[in-house]
């Protein structure tokens, strides 16, 4: 019997005198499969996700600025007290 970790001859080698397969290789799928069909969703939802941002960022300039102007037009007010 061959020590642990050897790399003598084992069962299959012995019994065996063929040559060893190599793997199959893997078998591709038609033009477009699922893959087309998730790359579709996900840009949809990138699209979905973009719009979103921006109409968030408008409504925050928009705030910002109405805030600004809200502060500028009290503190006119009471300089001129």
């Amino acid at each position: 019997m061959e020590p642990h970790g050897s790399y003598g001859t084992t069962w299959a080698d012995q019994w065996d005198n063929g040559p060893d397969p190599y793997p199959a290789d893997p078998q591709k799928t038609g033009a477009g499969g699922s893959k087309a069909k998730y790359s579709k969703m996900v840009e949809d939802g990138v699209g979905k996700t973009k719009s979103a941002a921006i109409t968030g960022m408008k409504k925050a300039k928009v705030g910002a600025t109405a805030g600004f102007n809200w502060i500028k037009q009290k503190y006119s007010k009471t300089s001129k007290k």
